[in-house]
């Protein structure tokens, strides 16, 4: 049996305008469980609407009492926590445990909005005139999009909703074709907070023409994106009809760097939790070891004792790593495992699809590959799944050159106990976040940005609420 969840238009739950509906799967069996609705351009055009009837309100009212309702969604979602993080499972496949704190993250990111309510700043500047003040305001930009990929379909939503909302800007969000639901429900507690209609609203439906549709519109102001590198490509050639500004979250390939002088079980602990969480789904996943050669054999010897202990399990019960959240994902790790292999790597552990229990669904076993080259598929494609290629290097100069000559950079981990080598990849990596001797982690007050092709613009702490304001400077004489 199958459950409807709809769109959510001007404080409405509502069908697509073509009556047309989108089967929800789930990834750890394959069966449809739900079902949305296939919204079109007229949909699009509708939620746009209803946003831009209600922005400028909204943007009237106190930044504070914009809070206030914000912090009423994120009371409502901790009252429905484990309701939500079934929901997760269901759509998006990852371990019981991991979807709880997904919903703790999310309502993290809503109140850290909130919170921020009362620190909006301007800046007053000296004029060049006698009798004139010079002012430079922060105010919100308007409509405001909220496009969201698979892997975290409601923290997503409260990383982009809670700073649109507080800074005074309305928001349309589009979570992911496959993981739709979550968004709906969001949706329920938006409706019950009291939010004016079109503050908030939520299309469903398939990416590209309803993204088109959405990110072209000419009321559209901001896009907040996170996703594949190829998708906010397409998406920032739609804005620029617009000249829509745009924060891009966008792929990611990070290498886990470990040389000579690091500890090696702590690393080897952090790399096999930095690989196989949410099944290697998160943009700043371990994509690839890379090891002075001088401990490789000693380091890959643990990593593999390690790696071992990761097995398959049902996710409702954490029993282990969950699905991928995608028929089509699966087929693309598939593949480049193939490639890789083709061209030379061994595989060492895992490899293949789940069988037995796990034949139906969406099922790929944690894999190692050995002898991986700088140019091994696995290791300069994202993989964005559970398999870790190792690949030997010299030192440090080496992981720098390999690191840099990716057309990325969203983050990189290291792991040494000299200081010098701290300050060189501080420095000389060209990566918008790097771990030194921790494993993967992100705070709510730090700020999640993209270099070279990663991205544009930036999520969290403060300089991510800047980014949903722009400025408006002010002459004025006296």
């Amino acid at each position: 049996m199958t459950t409807y969840y709809q769109a959510f238009i001007a404080n409405e739950f509502t069908d697509a305008a073509s009556g047309e509906r989108r089967p929800v799967r789930n990834p750890a069996t394959g069966e449809v469980w739900a079902e949305v609705p296939e919204c079109s351009r007229e949909d699009a055009a509708r939620a746009i609407e209803a946003a831009e009837s209600a922005r400028r309100d909204w943007a009237r009212l106190p930044s504070v009492k914009r809070a206030e309702y914000v912090h009423a969604i994120a009371e409502a979602l901790k009252a429905e926590r484990d309701h939500f993080a079934r929901l997760l499972v269901m759509e998006q496949g990852k371990p019981l445990a991991e979807a709880g704190a997904e919903v703790d993250d999310t309502i993290r990111y809503m109140t850290y909005a909130a919170e921020a309510a009362r620190r909006i700043q301007g800046e007053i500047l000296p004029s060049d005139a006698a009798d004139e003040q010079l002012y430079i305001y922060r105010v919100p930009y308007g409509t405001t999009l909220g496009i969201c990929a698979y892997n975290y379909p409601l923290a997503l939503i409260g990383r982009k909703l809670g700073p649109a909302l507080v800074t005074g800007n309305v928001m349309v969000l589009k979570p992911h074709e496959a993981t739709p639901v979550t968004g709906s429900e969001f949706c329920r507690l938006v409706r019950d907070a009291g939010l004016p209609a079109g503050v908030v609203g939520c299309v469903t439906g398939g990416g590209a023409e309803l993204g088109a549709a959405l990110v072209s519109n000419p009321a559209t102001r901001l896009v907040s994106v996170t996703g594949s590198t190829r998708a906010g490509q397409a998406i920032a050639a739609a804005a620029a009809q617009n000249l829509a500004a745009l924060s891009l979250e966008l792929g990611g390939n990070a290498p886990f760097i470990v040389l000579k002088d690091a500890d090696l079980d702590a690393a080897a602990e952090a790399a096999v939790i930095a690989r196989y969480a949410n099944a290697g789904q998160v943009c700043i996943c371990n994509e690839s070891v890379l090891v002075e050669d001088s401990i490789a054999e000693a380091f890959t010897e643990k990593l593999m004792a390690r790696a071992g202990q990761v097995k398959l399990g049902d996710p409702m019960k954490n029993a282990g790593m969950g699905p991928i959240s995608t028929e089509g994902a699966l087929d693309r790790i598939e593949d480049l495992v193939a490639q890789s292999v083709a061209s030379g790597a061994k595989v060492a552990l895992g490899g293949k699809r789940g069988s037995g229990d796990f034949a139906r669904g969406n099922w790929y076993e944690p894999t190692i590959l050995l002898d991986a080259q700088p140019d091994t598929p696995a290791v300069t494609e994202e993989i964005f799944g559970p398999v870790m290629p190792v690949v030997r290097i010299k030192d440090l100069d080496d992981a720098i050159r390999i690191t840099n000559a990716r057309p990325d950079g969203l983050s990189a981990y290291l792991w040494t106990r000299d200081t010098g080598s701290y300050m060189r990849a501080i420095h000389e990596l060209e990566t918008g976040t790097i771990f030194l001797n921790k494993g993967i982690s992100g705070y709510v007050q730090g700020y999640h940005n993209g270099h070279k092709r990663s991205g544009l613009g930036g999520e969290d702490g403060l300089h991510g609420i800047e980014g949903f304001l722009q400025k408006r400077t002010v002459y004025m004489k006296y």
